[in-house]
């Protein structure tokens, strides 16, 4: 794979050998991050388990305390009070039937889809376009729920879903190259903490495997699980 003039230039003030501490590793990424945009700075996660099997999918969601720098676009699916209660709350489309109607014609342009649990008899039809997306209303995301008010204000405070792909990876942005090093230091960490308690109890062996933290445009760098671990215990 061939990378540009930038992408090469940043790899020289890393070394690929070594394995950094966070706040270095945060440090370094912000440093050579030189996309005239504000990158996303990403951590992926090699786990030590096999997502075939269901009881070692490692899934979950997590209010990162500084959010993602991303701004969230929430549709709530409801109908009645629940659907005001979107509307108070910052929901920035809110409905029943209507999106219902417009999503079975393809649209599809928010982050976030919350639903209360008497909309997904019509939601469920919705799979084949909502599933690929990752836009699917599932109560275990917190995002089926008659708690509309707190579901919205949680997905705009923050809150991001995770689940492992096929491949043992968890993928998961921390915040914008914009962000104080402290500001992606204390995302990480309650992340990490999120992970840890998922571990699967069919899981064996080591649990992490390797930690990679990235921007969009930027080379990798390995984080030391070790020095991690003690950060976040």
């Amino acid at each position: 794979m061939k990378h540009g003039k930038k992408y090469t230039e940043s790899l020289g003030g890393i070394d690929r050998a070594q394995k950094y501490s966070l706040q270095e590793a945060l440090r370094l990424i912000k440093d050579m991050a030189a996309a005239k945009f504000d990158e996303t700075i990403e951590l992926s996660i090699r786990l030590g388990v096999d997502p075939k099997h269901a009881d070692q999918v490692v899934r979950g969601t997590v209010i990162l305390p500084h959010g993602t720098g991303k701004k969230v676009k929430v549709l709530v699916l409801a109908k009645g009070e629940k659907e005001k209660e979107a509307e108070l709350a910052g929901a920035d489309y809110y409905g029943s039937e209507e999106y219902v109607e417009k999503i079975s014609q393809g649209w599809t342009d928010v982050d976030v889809v919350i639903a209360t649990p008497d909309m997904m008899g019509m939601v469920g039809k919705l799979g084949r376009i909502l599933g690929p997306r990752g836009l699917m209303p599932n109560p275990k995301s917190g995002t089926v729920t008659f708690e509309v008010e707190k579901a919205v204000k949680e997905v705009k405070a923050g809150k991001i879903e995770y689940r492992v792909d096929k491949t043992g990876i968890l993928h998961v942005p921390i915040g914008k190259k914009s962000f104080e090093v402290e500001k992606l230091m204390a995302n990480a960490t309650v992340f990490f903490q999120a992970v840890l308690k998922a571990k699967p109890s069919a899981a064996k062996g080591q649990y992490l495997r390797s930690i990679v933290v990235s921007s969009t445009m930027g080379p990798g760098i390995k984080l030391d699980i070790n020095e991690l671990l003690k950060l976040v215990k």
